[in-house]
């Protein structure tokens, strides 16, 4: 049993990595825009689920699923929360286009805990060499079917996340 979470990750990580290629190298619908944002939602730290890491990883990572949101144009937004080992907590308003396989950082927490937009937001490669790999985890276990596309619904993701 212990063999099997690790080979799980492998196959959804080599489902997703094939399925994000496909979908960035035919991404059907050129007039795709998207969706305006909703401001950055309030968030908890109580009720976090959260997110496997590799190892080396010391930041524990968890998602609000009182965030969760799937927009109309396919984007899943949520808060991504991060801890220390000090007990420090940021937190992320991002999205995930899980048609393309990109992330795109709407917001991040400030020191005092109030939310400071970023300028000019773009989207990134959930590949890309980031500071942190957390998106693509998000992705790979739960946000995203494996088929380049979000998962149905809210409830969908919250259940894969839990699993």
């Amino acid at each position: 049993m212990i063999m099997r979470k690790p080979l799980k990750f492998l196959a959804l990580g080599m489902a997703f990595y094939v399925s994000s290629a496909l979908a960035q190298s035919s991404d059907t619908d050129p007039d795709w825009h998207e969706s305006e944002v909703p401001a950055p939602p309030s968030f908890s730290i109580d009720h976090l689920i959260p997110i496997e890491m590799p190892h080396y990883v010391s930041l524990k990572f968890g998602v609000d699923p009182a965030t969760l949101a799937i927009a109309p144009d396919g984007i899943v937004r949520y808060v991504m929360v991060t801890q220390n080992t000090s007990g420090s907590v940021t937190a992320m308003y991002e999205g995930i286009r899980c048609a393309t396989g990109q992330v795109k950082t709407y917001a991040r927490t400030s020191s005092g805990g109030a939310w400071s937009l970023v300028k000019d937001p773009q989207w990134h490669n959930l590949s890309d060499n980031l500071p942190s790999k957390h998106a693509i985890m998000l992705a790979r276990q739960g946000v995203c079917d494996g088929r380049g596309a979000a998962a149905s619904t809210v409830q969908d993701i919250i259940k894969a996340l839990k699993r």
